[in-house]
């Protein structure tokens, strides 16, 4: 299996100056939305040049050839998975553990810490998002109904995805995961063995891709981290 952890775009918190005038669940910029775009375009049309292949003499493929697309429920992620799923012509899946750390909150500005808020629920969803795949965990009631997670639950949640991968990696699919980059960090962390960790980040770009190979002996190849080659400089954020 080849997996692709790919970076949403760039969303109103990540151009904000200040974060106390942060979004609980933000969409995306207008430079994100072009990011977005453009990230569609490359998957399809654009030329993965791998370097092992390259010293082999092999011709490099014009696009990825992408089997699966799953997002995370925040609506930055449900977003630059639109154009995504278009351009394959895959529905988006959506896959509620792949959301960013913390979940759904804001500060309190009277001194009580974070505070948890209700997710988009389903209806919102479908509403905006029409093809997409929902699971049963996304109701009525909104995908997060919790207080802020914590560092604990948090790299459970990552653990657990990890776990679904590995159980993958005998498959030929080819898998997008449009995440976001706390939980990216969180997720390699648990396949490469280094949670917990506090001392070690794993930064993404937005639209940044980043790819794994999955082996069913448990092996696992690291092809690269971190791509943007497919983004202007003007529009690397």
């Amino acid at each position: 299996m080849q997996l692709y952890i790919i970076r949403h775009a760039q969303s109103t918190n990540n151009a904000l100056g200040d974060e106390r005038f942060r979004d609980r669940d933000p969409a995306l910029t207008e430079l994100g939305e072009r990011q977005a775009e453009i990230l569609a375009e490359h998957l399809v049309t654009g030329i993965e040049r791998e370097p092992a292949l390259l010293e082999r003499g092999d011709h490099p493929r014009s696009g990825y050839g992408i089997t699966r697309l799953y997002c995370s429920p925040m609506w930055r992620s449900l977003q630059t998975a639109r154009p995504v799923g278009r351009a394959l012509r895959l529905q988006p899946r959506v896959w509620t553990d792949i959301h960013e750390q913390g979940g759904i909150y804001l500060d309190a500005e009277d001194g009580r810490g974070r505070i948890g808020y209700p997710g988009k629920t389903r209806q919102e969803i479908e509403a905006a998002f029409s093809d997409y795949v929902l699971p049963d965990d996304i109701t009525q009631h909104g995908w997060w109904n919790r207080g802020f997670e914590e560092k604990d639950d948090f790299y459970a949640r990552a653990t657990r995805v990890a776990e679904q991968l590995h159980a993958w990696a005998a498959s030929d699919e080819r898998i997008v995961l449009v995440t976001h980059g706390g939980f990216t960090d969180a997720l390699l962390k648990a396949l490469f063995g280094h949670l917990p960790s506090r001392h070690l980040f794993y930064f993404h770009h937005n639209t940044a891709i980043t790819r794994l190979d999955f082996f069913d002996d448990k092996r696992l190849g690291i092809r690269y981290l971190n791509r943007v080659d497919h983004l202007p400089p003007d529009l690397v954020s």
